[in-house]
This record gives C-alpha cells, sequence and structure tokens, in this order.
C-alpha cells in the first residue's frame, strides 16, 4: 500500500481533532503536512515509523499556528497608528476596561449563595486549582463545575438584564 494512501485516514482524523483548537482550517493543516512529508521524503526518505511521525508532525504544525497567530496583528484600516502606539483611545480602552472590571466585580459580589467566593477563587491571580478551591471553599472537587456553572449562569442572567435596562447605567430621562 502506498505511503501517502496509508497515511491519509490517520492525518485526516488528527487534523480535524487539532485544527480548530488551533484556529486553523483541518484542509490547511493536511496540506501543511502532506507538504513537510514530501520535504522529509526528498532529504531522509520515508519515516521509519510513519504513524508516530504523522502525528508529531501535525503536532508541530499546530504549535507552529498558534506561535504565528500570537505574532499576528489584525488590519486596522481606521487606526492612526501602529497597534500599542500611544493615543487618545488607548486611554478611553483603558478606563473603558477598568469600568466593565468594576461592574463585573460588582455583579459577582451580589450574587446568591457560595458564587461569590467560587467565582473569586476561579478568577484568583494565584490561579488555583480545583483541589485548592475546593479545601478552601469546604466543598468536593466534583461539586465545583456544576455549581460553576450554575453560578455563571445566573452572573449572565444578571448581567444580560442590566444590559438590557440601559437606564440602571445612568442614562438621563
Amino acid at each position: 500500500m502506498d505511503l501517502v494512501e496509508k497515511l491519509r485516514p490517520l492525518l485526516a482524523a488528527e487534523a480535524a481533532a487539532e485544527a480548530y483548537g488551533a484556529g486553523i482550517e483541518p484542509a490547511e493543516l493536511e496540506q501543511a503536512v502532506w507538504l513537510r512529508l514530501l520535504e522529509r521524503t526528498r532529504e531522509a526518505g520515508p519515516p521509519p515509523e510513519p504513524a508516530a511521525w504523522l502525528r508529531g508532525a501535525v503536532r508541530a504544525e499546530v504549535r507552529g499556528a498558534r506561535r504565528r497567530a500570537r505574532r499576528e496583528v489584525p488590519y486596522d484600516p481606521v487606526g492612526d497608528g501602529p497597534p500599542g502606539a500611544p493615543d487618545a483611545r488607548s486611554a478611553e480602552h483603558a478606563v473603558l476596561r477598568a469600568e466593565a472590571g468594576r461592574a463585573l466585580r460588582a455583579a459577582v459580589r451580589r450574587l446568591p449563595g457560595r458564587c461569590p467566593l467560587l467565582l473569586g477563587a476561579l478568577l484568583s491571580r494565584s490561579d488555583l486549582t480545583y483541589r485548592e478551591i475546593a479545601g478552601e471553599l469546604g466543598m468536593s472537587q466534583g461539586s465545583l463545575g456544576p455549581v460553576r456553572s450554575r453560578c455563571l449562569g445566573c452572573l449572565r442572567r444578571m448581567l444580560t438584564a442590566e444590559i438590557a435596562a440601559p437606564e440602571l447605567w445612568g442614562k438621563e430621562r
């Protein structure tokens, strides 16, 4: 059986599993790995363990895609300068981000039950593990996920109600 035909189903499965997490299309990932295989075959011949090599090549391409995505800067046709350059809008954005953070923290404090403590621990800068949070709050580790989901649902409903009622944000009547 031809190497390409042998590896095609495996590559399709690996690309489908890995591509979206890296923000790329599976077909693009497949194409990059096929190119890598072609280059490798020209230089050193076919890999001794094709399946293992293919999995490693997929992972390497995904890592490269993630690195490129971190370095890419979106094009802003109405921007007044390079991204990150100080301008009047950056101060405005900082103020708006700070206000949004204050509104979120205030909403979290108004949540019922253990929600403020749980979400506060999850959002903590100390990056606690579920085991540490469970120990700190006296809860079982298995109940953290369901309780977190209920708390986030409650927070979502609360914030949606506030956003839908703009007069609560100080609009003049």
